[in-house]
Protein backbone atom coordinates (compact mmCIF):
# COMPACT_ATOMS: atom_id res chain seq x y z
CA UNK A 1 0.00 0.00 0.00
CA UNK A 2 1.46 3.15 -0.90
CA UNK A 3 1.69 6.20 0.83
CA UNK A 4 -0.99 7.94 -0.96
CA UNK A 5 -3.57 5.30 -0.57
CA UNK A 6 -2.59 4.87 3.18
CA UNK A 7 -5.94 5.10 5.20
CA UNK A 8 -6.32 7.59 8.09
CA UNK A 9 -6.24 6.72 11.16
CA UNK A 10 -7.72 8.48 14.27
CA UNK A 11 -5.49 10.82 16.02
CA UNK A 12 -6.20 11.68 19.87
CA UNK A 13 -6.36 15.64 19.97
CA UNK A 14 -3.71 15.14 22.39
CA UNK A 15 -1.21 12.65 20.76
CA UNK A 16 1.28 16.00 20.42
CA UNK A 17 1.38 16.14 23.50
CA UNK A 18 2.41 12.69 24.59
CA UNK A 19 6.06 13.21 23.86
CA UNK A 20 6.10 15.80 26.91
CA UNK A 21 3.84 13.84 28.95
CA UNK A 22 6.37 10.69 28.78
CA UNK A 23 9.14 12.72 29.51
CA UNK A 24 7.84 14.28 32.61
CA UNK A 25 6.69 10.92 34.11
CA UNK A 26 11.17 9.83 33.08
CA UNK A 27 12.05 13.00 35.03
CA UNK A 28 9.79 12.94 37.78
CA UNK A 29 10.55 8.94 38.76
CA UNK A 30 14.67 10.26 38.17
CA UNK A 31 13.79 12.18 40.98
CA UNK A 32 12.45 9.20 43.19
CA UNK A 33 8.62 10.56 42.51
CA UNK A 34 5.48 8.59 40.81
CA UNK A 35 3.45 10.95 38.49
CA UNK A 36 2.55 9.49 34.89
CA UNK A 37 0.15 11.96 32.96
CA UNK A 38 -1.27 10.49 29.69
CA UNK A 39 -3.95 10.84 26.93
CA UNK A 40 -6.78 8.19 28.10
CA UNK A 41 -8.44 6.73 25.09
CA UNK A 42 -11.02 8.53 23.81
CA UNK A 43 -14.51 7.39 24.17
CA UNK A 44 -17.75 7.45 22.60
CA UNK A 45 -19.96 10.18 25.11
CA UNK A 46 -23.56 10.77 25.39
CA UNK A 47 -25.58 13.51 27.97
CA UNK A 48 -28.37 11.50 29.11
CA UNK A 49 -31.31 13.50 30.69
CA UNK A 50 -33.77 10.81 32.84
CA UNK A 51 -36.47 11.12 35.58
CA UNK A 52 -34.64 8.78 38.42
CA UNK A 53 -37.58 7.71 39.18
CA UNK A 54 -39.42 7.34 35.67
CA UNK A 55 -40.22 4.21 34.60
CA UNK A 56 -37.48 4.07 31.90
CA UNK A 57 -34.61 3.50 34.60
CA UNK A 58 -34.94 -0.24 34.28
CA UNK A 59 -34.74 -0.55 30.46
CA UNK A 60 -31.55 2.13 30.78
CA UNK A 61 -29.70 0.32 33.60
CA UNK A 62 -30.03 -3.00 31.63
CA UNK A 63 -28.81 -1.28 28.52
CA UNK A 64 -25.98 0.26 30.59
CA UNK A 65 -25.53 -2.95 32.25
CA UNK A 66 -25.00 -0.77 34.98
CA UNK A 67 -27.48 1.37 37.65
CA UNK A 68 -27.71 5.28 37.14
CA UNK A 69 -25.71 6.28 40.06
CA UNK A 70 -28.03 8.95 42.40
CA UNK A 71 -25.94 10.07 44.80
CA UNK A 72 -24.63 13.37 43.75
CA UNK A 73 -21.16 13.83 42.43
CA UNK A 74 -20.51 10.09 42.32
CA UNK A 75 -19.79 7.98 39.13
CA UNK A 76 -20.47 4.28 38.38
CA UNK A 77 -18.23 2.04 35.89
CA UNK A 78 -19.87 -0.20 33.70
CA UNK A 79 -17.88 -2.71 31.60
CA UNK A 80 -16.58 0.02 28.66
CA UNK A 81 -17.05 3.22 30.70
CA UNK A 82 -18.40 5.21 32.84
CA UNK A 83 -21.95 6.36 34.15
CA UNK A 84 -21.11 9.84 35.80
CA UNK A 85 -23.37 12.01 38.06
CA UNK A 86 -24.07 15.56 36.63
CA UNK A 87 -27.30 16.19 38.34
CA UNK A 88 -30.34 15.01 39.89
CA UNK A 89 -31.66 14.07 36.24
CA UNK A 90 -28.68 14.20 34.10
CA UNK A 91 -25.78 11.73 33.47
CA UNK A 92 -22.57 11.41 31.24
CA UNK A 93 -22.30 7.86 29.82
CA UNK A 94 -18.95 6.78 28.17
CA UNK A 95 -17.84 3.72 26.59
CA UNK A 96 -14.77 3.11 25.13
CA UNK A 97 -15.16 0.34 22.77
CA UNK A 98 -18.31 1.67 20.70
CA UNK A 99 -20.84 -0.80 22.27
CA UNK A 100 -23.83 0.09 20.47
CA UNK A 101 -26.13 -0.27 23.25
CA UNK A 102 -24.21 2.42 25.04
CA UNK A 103 -24.62 4.84 22.98
CA UNK A 104 -27.05 7.68 21.68
CA UNK A 105 -29.17 5.72 18.87
CA UNK A 106 -29.81 3.02 22.01
CA UNK A 107 -30.27 5.04 24.74
CA UNK A 108 -32.65 8.01 22.80
CA UNK A 109 -35.83 5.94 22.42
CA UNK A 110 -35.65 4.26 25.74
CA UNK A 111 -36.47 7.77 27.19
CA UNK A 112 -37.79 10.45 24.86
CA UNK A 113 -41.26 8.95 25.11
CA UNK A 114 -40.61 9.63 29.19
CA UNK A 115 -39.65 13.29 28.93
CA UNK A 116 -35.98 11.99 29.06
CA UNK A 117 -33.17 12.96 26.19
CA UNK A 118 -30.09 11.65 25.14
CA UNK A 119 -27.54 13.43 23.06
CA UNK A 120 -24.28 12.53 21.70
CA UNK A 121 -21.91 14.57 23.19
CA UNK A 122 -18.75 12.72 21.70
CA UNK A 123 -16.35 15.39 20.28
CA UNK A 124 -17.50 17.99 23.67
CA UNK A 125 -14.60 16.79 25.86
CA UNK A 126 -11.11 14.94 25.71
CA UNK A 127 -9.76 13.17 29.01
CA UNK A 128 -6.68 12.84 30.38
CA UNK A 129 -5.29 10.40 33.03
CA UNK A 130 -3.34 11.73 36.30
CA UNK A 131 -1.72 9.00 38.23
CA UNK A 132 0.87 8.28 40.76
CA UNK A 133 1.73 9.47 44.74
CA UNK A 134 2.11 12.68 43.10
CA UNK A 135 -1.23 13.13 41.42
CA UNK A 136 -3.10 14.36 44.32
CA UNK A 137 -0.42 16.97 44.78
CA UNK A 138 -0.12 18.35 41.77
CA UNK A 139 -3.68 18.62 41.01
CA UNK A 140 -3.76 20.90 44.45
CA UNK A 141 -1.82 23.68 43.16
CA UNK A 142 -4.44 24.24 40.59
CA UNK A 143 -8.05 22.86 42.75
CA UNK A 144 -9.34 24.26 45.78
CA UNK A 145 -11.66 21.14 45.77
CA UNK A 146 -10.39 18.63 49.28
CA UNK A 147 -8.81 15.59 47.14
CA UNK A 148 -7.68 13.51 50.33
CA UNK A 149 -9.22 9.73 50.38
CA UNK A 150 -11.63 10.96 53.29
CA UNK A 151 -12.89 13.56 51.52
CA UNK A 152 -12.24 12.29 47.90
CA UNK A 153 -12.62 8.18 47.80
CA UNK A 154 -12.67 5.84 44.61
CA UNK A 155 -15.89 6.09 43.08
CA UNK A 156 -16.90 9.89 43.35
CA UNK A 157 -16.21 12.93 40.95
CA UNK A 158 -16.97 16.87 40.71
CA UNK A 159 -17.09 19.29 38.27
CA UNK A 160 -14.50 21.77 39.34
CA UNK A 161 -11.82 24.59 37.89
CA UNK A 162 -8.10 22.89 37.24
CA UNK A 163 -6.10 25.79 36.43
CA UNK A 164 -8.71 28.44 34.96
CA UNK A 165 -10.11 25.00 33.39
CA UNK A 166 -13.85 23.81 33.74
CA UNK A 167 -13.03 19.91 34.35
CA UNK A 168 -15.18 17.05 35.28
CA UNK A 169 -12.25 15.18 37.87
CA UNK A 170 -13.28 11.68 38.87
CA UNK A 171 -11.57 9.85 41.32
CA UNK A 172 -10.37 5.92 40.06
CA UNK A 173 -8.44 5.35 43.35
CA UNK A 174 -7.92 6.23 46.82
CA UNK A 175 -5.94 9.12 46.28
CA UNK A 176 -3.62 8.39 43.37
CA UNK A 177 -5.84 7.76 40.37
CA UNK A 178 -7.83 10.03 38.05
CA UNK A 179 -9.51 11.25 35.48
CA UNK A 180 -9.93 14.37 34.11
CA UNK A 181 -12.18 15.31 31.48
CA UNK A 182 -11.72 19.01 30.30
CA UNK A 183 -14.24 20.88 27.35
CA UNK A 184 -12.07 20.20 23.91
CA UNK A 185 -11.16 23.70 23.72
CA UNK A 186 -9.52 23.58 26.78
CA UNK A 187 -7.17 20.83 26.50
CA UNK A 188 -4.04 22.13 25.11
CA UNK A 189 -4.49 24.83 27.75
CA UNK A 190 -4.70 22.29 30.55
CA UNK A 191 -2.09 20.01 29.02
CA UNK A 192 0.31 22.69 29.40
CA UNK A 193 -0.61 24.03 32.88
CA UNK A 194 -0.02 20.57 34.41
CA UNK A 195 3.31 20.22 32.51
CA UNK A 196 4.18 23.75 33.88
CA UNK A 197 2.67 22.77 37.22
CA UNK A 198 4.53 19.80 37.48
CA UNK A 199 7.78 21.26 37.08
CA UNK A 200 9.10 21.48 40.52
CA UNK A 201 8.78 17.44 40.55
CA UNK A 202 11.10 17.44 37.58
CA UNK A 203 14.52 18.68 40.05
CA UNK A 204 13.60 17.99 43.76
CA UNK A 205 12.54 14.87 45.37
CA UNK A 206 8.94 14.59 46.64
CA UNK A 207 8.53 15.87 50.46
CA UNK A 208 8.02 13.22 53.07
CA UNK A 209 5.11 12.23 53.96
CA UNK A 210 3.27 12.63 50.09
Amino acid sequence: MTAETRPLRPAHPLESWEPAFAALTREVAAQGGDLVLEPAPQARATDLRLDPAGPARPAVAAALGAGLPTHPNTWTATDDGEIVWLGPDEWLVTSRYARPDAAEPALRPLVAGHGGAAVDVTGQRVALRLRGRLARELLALGCALDLHPSAFPGGHCAQTLLGQAGVLLLALGDGDDYLIHVRSSFAGYLAEWLLDAATEFRGAAPAAGT
